[in-house]
């Protein structure tokens, strides 16, 4: 197969996919193509977003559109790390005897909808993460590998915070993404109402099954990158690094931590698939740029001059792509 033949073939699949998503979508184009970017390169999302706006709807839309196995785990204060993972239960065969077998959570699955992932104690989001990481868990002293392709597509609400329990920074570094989902133009409101209460709801059909979107994710890593592209994006990360040779002005203003080498790697892999979506075999400056914003912004950790002053991490992203030049050599 050509190079040609292969892009091609990877837009069809985008713009098939991305076709029946809009069919039940209206809008939040940036959200809907920012999950696809990063189920292509086999990353996990966080929506963030007030209730409402259609988070819960893109992940179980695209359940549908992908010919997967997909669950849902709505995250409650008392949900306990065995409602996720697991447990073994004692069971009775046929000739009498009783023995202990395991009975599957929630997690094996290929999509999992974690709906209000911060509504949950730190004991059980912590399942989460052997999961995220390691595409297995442990269970009952035994190591079980999850389906392949594996995904985690999260939601939460940024404003309801009474009796819920903020991620902590080691489980949002392992979100590829965090999409902000904001709300909608009058317009797209006006067509929500004209889908949601004049007629059927639209159904989806699958268009992509896991083999095919395994030889997606394969091209993905093929996608060559020329090293002053790779310089630029570790010249982002690096200026995220307060009090170092490297840091960005508003970097040591407002931040107490930077990204960790994981916003390296996602700038790399989604500019990847930015440029096959654009068309392109190979990474440029604007596909870095581009998904900077998503890739970095659940990776600062702001200080409290930034909170006393209201500055967040999407201006301090911004800031830095002003300020880092496209075309340097990276500084030791």
């Amino acid at each position: 197969m050509t190079t040609e033949h292969a892009i091609e073939q990877f837009r069809e699949a985008y713009a098939a996919v991305r076709s029946e998503v809009g069919h039940v979508m209206v809008g939040q184009d940036a959200v809907v193509e920012g999950t696809l970017n990063a189920i292509l390169a086999g990353g996990h999302v966080l929506l963030e977003g007030v209730p409402g706006l259609g988070k819960t709807l893109l992940v179980r839309t695209l359940g549908e559109v992908l010919d997967l196995g997909f669950s849902r785990i709505q995250f409650t204060p008392d949900l306990m790390p065995a409602d996720i993972l697991g447990t073994n239960l004692v069971v009775e065969s046929p000739d009498g005897r009783r023995g202990f077998q395991f009975q599957k959570g929630p997690v094996f699955a290929n999509i999992v909808l974690a709906d209000e992932i911060n509504r949950a104690t730190p004991k059980t989001q912590s399942a989460m993460l052997e999961a995220m990481q390691e595409r297995q868990v442990t269970a009952g002293g035994e190591v079980r590998p999850l389906p392949r392709p594996f995904f985690v597509l999260a939601t939460q609400n940024p404003i309801d915070q009474e009796g819920t329990y903020p991620l902590p920074e080691a489980q949002l570094d392992r979100f590829f993404f965090k999409l902000v989902v904001g709300y909608p133009t009058g317009a797209e409101l006006t067509e929500v109402l004209n889908r949601t209460t004049e007629g059927a709801m639209a159904t989806p059909r699958k268009v992509l099954d896991g083999e095919a979107l395994g030889a997606l994710q394969a091209l993905v890593r093929q996608v060559p990158i020329a090293s002053h592209v790779k310089d630029y994006a570790v010249r982002l990360v690096l200026a995220t690094h307060p009090k170092t040779a490297t840091a960005a002005e508003i970097t040591n203003q407002y931040l107490r931590f930077g990204s960790s080498p994981r916003g390296a790697q996602v700038l790399v892999l989604a500019g990847k698939v930015r440029a096959l979506t654009q068309g392109r075999f190979n990474v440029g400056f604007e596909d870095i740029a581009a998904v900077a914003l998503p890739a970095l912004r659940h990776r600062l950790i702001p200080n409290f001059e930034a909170e006393a002053e209201g500055i967040t991490t999407d201006h301090v992203v911004g800031r830095i792509l002003a300020d880092v030049p496209r075309d340097a050599a990276v500084t030791a």
